[in-house]
């Protein structure tokens, strides 16, 4: 029987089996939740979500995989739904043991012979469609019920710059949903887009969304190897800048230096970030030559020429 993990749970807190198997929609080629047979899995480590809807998603999908009677360790941080999961569980049918250690509330129990409220809490945080977006999207995805200002802008400059830069072959890096893929493909002169990104769950939404025969989408993390996409004549991005709650400028920057390493020379980026962050040194590293092409007060848009 299959040991389920779920994230990476501090060492201090709890240990995984040698043998678990990975199923956290963040870690590209993890076991997806959804496919492991129901009643099947020997036990459960999970360090859960922050989002509730996602939160509440994911633990009814990993206890439906459960055989019954299988030991769970679930977590969270208090600020970051920990202080719930108790409450959660219990609605779930689980009786548990709840503690708290390390700014940390770590339930244990059971998976019981009956889950309740199962399938309400699936329902709500599957693939779904967004009208506002015309899109499917999910509940832990970016921005996954609007398209966020920053992509806007973004959107709107290559629109008005006529898509300078963006012909032949190119990528999208962190493409979420699908919404900037989908606006970079209105133009003829693309050949190829890959959109990439960590969560599997937003590849798989937007395989549905970019309903274009140029486009394609690759889950992986890009800060974890080298890119595997060489010669690129463009990418476009909206970088992330938190890892989890806590802002982390280095992603951005590693973004960034994969797109020197993924473009040809005169290959060119667009990208849109936040204006407080400070990624003009990683782009002076990485591109022979950079402008600032919007600014709104609160975003930045810059096109890098390698």
């Amino acid at each position: 029987m299959t040991h389920l993990l779920y994230g990476f749970p501090h060492p201090d807190l709890a240990s995984p089996e040698l043998d678990a198997s990975q199923t956290s929609p963040l870690v590209p080629g993890a076991m997806r939740l959804p496919e492991i047979a129901a009643d099947s899995a020997a036990s459960l480590l999970m360090l859960a979500p922050a989002g509730s809807v996602e939160r509440l998603h994911d633990m009814a999908l990993a206890l439906m995989a459960l055989a019954p009677g299988a030991p769970f360790t679930i977590m969270a941080p208090m600020d970051r739904g920990g202080s719930r999961l108790a409450r959660e569980l219990a609605a779930f049918g689980c009786v548990v043991s709840d503690e708290a250690r390390r700014h940390h509330r770590i339930c244990t129990g059971e998976r019981p012979a009956t889950l309740t409220g199962i399938e309400a809490a699936v329902a709500a945080g599957n693939l779904q469609p967004v009208d506002a977006i015309f899109a499917f999207s999910q509940p832990g995805l970016f921005s996954w019920d609007r398209l966020d200002p920053g992509t806007e802008l973004l959107i709107e400059t290559l629109s008005a710059e006529k898509m300078r830069g963006l012909k032949g072959a190119g990528a999208d890096f962190g493409c979420g949903w699908g919404g900037l893929s989908r606006a970079v493909l209105e133009s003829p002169h693309v050949v190829s887009l890959t959109g990439i990104d960590v969560d599997g769950r937003a590849c798989e939404a937007a395989r549905i969304n970019v309903d274009d025969p140029r486009f394609t989408a690759a889950w992986r993390d890009l800060r974890a190897s080298g890119p595997d996409l060489t010669g690129l004549d463009f990418v476009v991005m909206n970088p992330p800048f938190h890892a989890t709650s806590l802002e982390d400028r280095g992603l951005g920057q590693a973004f960034i230096e994969q797109a020197g390493l993924s473009l040809r020379k005169g290959g060119r980026l667009w990208l849109v970030a936040n204006v407080h962050l400070p990624y003009e040194r990683a782009l002076d590293a990485s591109f022979a030559r950079w402008e600032l092409v919007e600014d709104d007060g609160a975003y930045k848009v810059i096109e890098a020429v390698k």
